[in-house]
Parts: C-alpha cells; sequence; structure tokens
C-alpha cells in the first residue's frame, strides 16, 4: 500500500496540495510511519482562496506550515470513526468535525471524498482550504 503522499499523487486532485507541502518541508513527514488522518483540500478548494492569498502562503514558510498542519490529525480516523466533536491538528488548535446523516464536515469544509486509504493513514478530500485562527490571508485585490 502508498503512503498518503504516494495516494495523494495517484489521485491527481492535489497537485497544489502536494506543491504546497513541498514547500513547507512537510512531504517527509507525511511519509512517514504516522498514521495520520489528513483532511486534504482539492485543487478546486485551493482555486477558492482570494487572489494572491496561496502565493502569500507559499512566500511565508511559517504560515504555510501553521495552514497544513491544521489539515492534518494524528491517527487514523475513517470517515466511519469520524463524529461531531472538536478534533486536536498538528498545527495544535482543534478542528471541528460534524457528522450530517452521510454529510461529513471540518469546520465547515464538505467531505466531498472519503476514506483515501494509505498505508500510513487515511485521506479525506475537502472542498475548502480550512485556516487556523491567526493567520490572516490577503484580502482579494
Amino acid at each position: 500500500m502508498k503512503t498518503i503522499i504516494e495516494t495523494a499523487e495517484d489521485a491527481g486532485t492535489f497537485t497544489t496540495l502536494l506543491s504546497a507541502l513541498n514547500s513547507a518541508s512537510l512531504t517527509e513527514a507525511l511519509r512517514g510511519p504516522g498514521p495520520y488522518t489528513v483532511f486534504a483540500p482539492s485543487d478546486a478548494a485551493f482555486k477558492k482562496l482570494p487572489a494572491g492569498a496561496l502565493e502569500s502562503l507559499l512566500r511565508n514558510t511559517n504560515q504555510l506550515k501553521s495552514v497544513l498542519n491544521y489539515h492534518v490529525v494524528s491517527g487514523k480516523m475513517a470517515a466511519k470513526d469520524i463524529k461531531s466533536r472538536d478534533v486536536k491538528t498538528l498545527e495544535g488548535s482543534p478542528v471541528a468535525t460534524a457528522v450530517n446523516g452521510s454529510a461529513i464536515t471540518v469546520n465547515g469544509a464538505k467531505v466531498e471524498k472519503a476514506d483515501l486509504a494509505a498505508s500510513n493513514g487515511i485521506i479525506h478530500t475537502i472542498d475548502t482550504v480550512l485556516m487556523p485562527k491567526g493567520i490572516e490571508l490577503p484580502a482579494a485585490a
């Protein structure tokens, strides 16, 4: 079975996320033993950011690392294991997971595709980039 990074590469919908992880030097961590649960924003999710926001994050590695670690939870949480509660991220602050029937959200971001299994964890595709408190993105011009 492939690692989270290899699984994300194979999916073909995470090129922006993979590029950002590489820029933040976090790729190797997600190749490590884990296990990790990654709430992974799709390329479409990154396109919803305000103009210039991604470029701004890519220039500020500390902010970028915070944002990316805010999408990762220690341990493996399959969709069936997700409950409505706060879950601590690797960034240090929690995200709110919510379950409503078969729909799952994370801080309001919709899980579009759940349970992409990897050898060191699991990926859930989300439709929005999550922002931890204290990260201010530039306003759209």
